[in-house]
């Protein structure tokens, strides 16, 4: 079988098989990950960081550690999960890093819709209201809304990522929505 043909294979292949090559070597299976695991890397990420500026460097950076660290990961069908913790503790450390402050102008902002005008800039003040009412939560809050909103989480895979019980993430999520709630009440 020609290599074109190995790289449909595993464009279609799931994770499991796709992972198990690229741990085994496998430049192209690598490649798959990337192409298939990147966008939502990227969101999971931008939601942590609350800013596009630093977004390409931690991914490729969660990627770097991903390639290193492959053929030590147990179960090649976890690959999805294991690279969203990867991304996401790059992420916090650039949070911790940097100072208190989240500047909510630097926010990324969705390309409008085919919609009017001005539905278009009411899409954006309220992507925009949510990106800033985002940064106001605590951390803890916020990395567990995010891995449940954006990245389909589990509570139970939230509580291993932050390494906290289930019944912790039940809180601070239960936190999270009521402040966000209250703080998006103009929209609903």
């Amino acid at each position: 079988m020609g290599s074109q043909g190995d790289a449909e294979h595993l464009a279609i292949a799931d994770d499991r098989i796709v992972a198990g090559r690229a741990a085994d070597g496998d430049v192209q299976a690598f490649r798959v990950l990337v192409s298939r695991h990147s966008p939502l890397m990227r969101g999971y990420a931008r939601r942590i960081l609350g800013t596009n500026d630093e977004v390409d460097d931690v991914v490729q950076d969660a990627f770097i550690v991903a390639w290193r660290q492959l053929p030590e990961l147990e179960d090649p069908s976890a690959v999805k999960s294991w690279l969203m913790r990867i991304v996401g503790r790059k992420a916090v450390d650039r949070v911790r890093a940097r100072h208190p402050h989240v500047d909510i102008d630097d926010h990324d902002r969705p390309a409008p819709d085919a919609a009017a005008p001005a539905r278009r800039a009411e899409a954006r003040s309220q992507v925009e209201e949510l990106s800033a009412a985002l940064a106001e939560l605590p951390l803890m809050q916020r990395q567990c809304w995010v891995l449940r909103e954006v990245g389909e989480y589990s509570y139970d895979e939230i509580a291993a990522e932050l390494g906290v019980p289930a019944t912790t993430v039940r809180g601070l999520l239960a936190r999270a929505r009521k402040y966000l709630i209250v703080r998006m009440g103009a929209w609903r």
